[in-house]
């Protein structure tokens, strides 16, 4: 039996506008004849523009407004950038679908320079997250780092006004917006291994709603699911938040048979660093994540994590 009505929360970026849309009109397919809308909300997360965002609480910000919707019954889901989706899920809040992935890689946008590789010394560089901070002072140390906040739009208008020489973004956004010409260069994940979850869409419903349960389950899309659950596994076992200089990235192999995951974690000058891979069965996603960040304990993240707890 279809649903008569869907409401969906999200935050009222053009991007997370542009995802809440994409699931509206897969919803709409599946379900004929229901009437699925869009709760636009604006959270604390885009509301406060003038500090880096590891120093205000972290990505969370940007969801418990619609959190607060589920569990008020205004939304029956809310779609997020899984990157933004705190690695533990809050109390009375389900993971209930991962959308098939975008491009995972980080874009280097510039109006000057074709690469990372072509800025000269003293050159500024935005970025608003501690992951690409850290692999910019590791092997760009010649360069500036900046914090750079705000949507996408704002962050390219900071660019194009001068405010930086370039800045990084996730491609996903810019590919989503129609917006993949603004890319200069994609930084493979050989050197800039992309934060757990870039690139894919979760849906999150209350716990206990088990119609929205079914109504999105076929959005779930199996193969992402795999690689990005091992992802947040590693995360989570690491204390993995926005305030860590951490990546974590799995692919599907062999064809499909086998899952390989690499990770990293840093200081935030990038002198310190820990990196491994593991790989295994995708059904055991979970399992690889956590014995990955097991094994980069053994080789010394317990001390980058005493050091960044200690300067946070």
């Amino acid at each position: 039996m279809n649903p008569a009505r869907i409401i969906i929360a999200s935050r009222e970026s053009r991007l997370a506008l542009w995802q809440a849309e994409h699931v509206q009109r897969r919803l709409a397919a599946l379900h004929p004849g229901a009437q699925v809308e869009i709760l636009g909300m604006t959270t604390r997360g885009d509301q406060i523009l003038d500090r880096p965002l590891a120093q205000i609480g972290g990505k969370g910000l940007f969801i418990k407004e619609l959190e607060v919707a589920l569990s008020e019954g205004r939304a029956h889901l809310a779609v997020h950038s899984l990157k933004d989706l705190p690695m533990e899920m809050p109390e009375g809040f389900t993971l209930a679908a991962i959308s098939a992935r975008e491009d995972p890689r980080d874009a280097f946008i510039s109006n000057r320079y074709a690469h990372l590789d072509d800025l000269p010394p003293g050159a500024v560089v935005g970025t608003s997250s501690l992951r690409r901070e850290s692999l910019l002072r590791r092997h760009y140390p010649q360069l500036v780092i900046e914090s750079l906040r705000g949507n996408l739009d704002t962050r390219l208008k900071k660019l194009d006004d001068g405010q930086y020489d370039a800045i990084l973004l996730a491609a996903a956004g810019l590919i989503r917006l129609g917006l993949a010409e603004r890319i200069r260069a994609i930084l493979e994940p050989e050197i800039f291994l992309p934060a757990p979850g870039q690139g894919a869409l979760g849906i999150e419903v209350a716990t206990g709603q088990d119609e929205a349960l079914r109504w999105v389950a076929p959005l779930n899309d199996a193969e992402t699911a795999a690689c990005v659950r091992a992802e947040r596994a590693f995360s989570r076992a690491l204390g993995g938040s926005c305030q860590l200089p951490l990546g974590g990235y799995a692919v599907l192999r062999n064809p499909q048979k086998s899952l390989w995951l690499r990770g990293f974690i840093a200081s935030r000058d990038g002198r310190q660093w820990v990196e491994g891979a593991i790989e295994g069965a995708p059904e055991t996603a979970e399992a690889l994540g956590a014995q990955l960040a097991a094994h980069l304990h053994t080789q010394g993240a317990g001390a980058i994590l005493e050091q960044l707890a200690a300067h946070a």
